[in-house]
């Protein structure tokens, strides 16, 4: 299996990935200890921002990360065989009270779907939903084509 060639994604490509798409992988870090889940977002293309509703409970590794205000970054990635393509961004995730909710902020969290699954622990009641802004520093992505070998030859 060898790279044929990788490319950069245009600003609208980039956009077009991440509309077709609801699920990434956020990666939370703080000081050297890291910390990746599954999520589902909202994306503004307009405003190039994220709009993420996160579930945890209250004593979870997660709210913890999430309390310390750590440095985020999302993968969305997609495979159209031959074809591979990913966006990569990082920057400030920031907790939207509910109390500073706007009508805009409502329509894209409606946007970030429900995970298809869930499997908690804990009891529903024990909860908890908070809704968060990825403001991104960095965003980009790429296309990678890959020439696969016959191994059967």
């Amino acid at each position: 299996m060898t790279l044929n060639q990788e490319t950069q994604l245009s600003p609208e490509e980039t956009d077009s990935i991440l509309g077709r798409h609801e699920t990434g992988v956020l990666s939370l870090a703080r000081e050297d200890e890291p910390y990746s889940i599954p999520i589902s977002y909202g994306y503004d293309a307009e405003e190039r921002r994220f709009y993420l509703r996160l579930v945890s409970t209250p004593q979870s590794k997660k709210r913890r990360f999430l309390a310390s205000s750590p440095h985020a970054r999302l993968v969305v990635y997609e495979e159209d065989d031959p074809i591979y393509r990913s966006v990569v961004t990082s920057g400030t995730l920031d907790e939207v009270p509910r109390d500073a909710l706007t009508v805009e902020h409502i329509e894209q969290y409606g946007e970030a779907e429900r995970p298809l699954f869930e499997i908690w622990g804990e009891s529903r009641r024990d909860l908890d939903v908070r809704l968060y802004r990825l403001e991104p520093d960095e965003l980009s992505g790429r296309s990678i084509e890959i020439e696969r070998d016959d191994i059967d030859s």
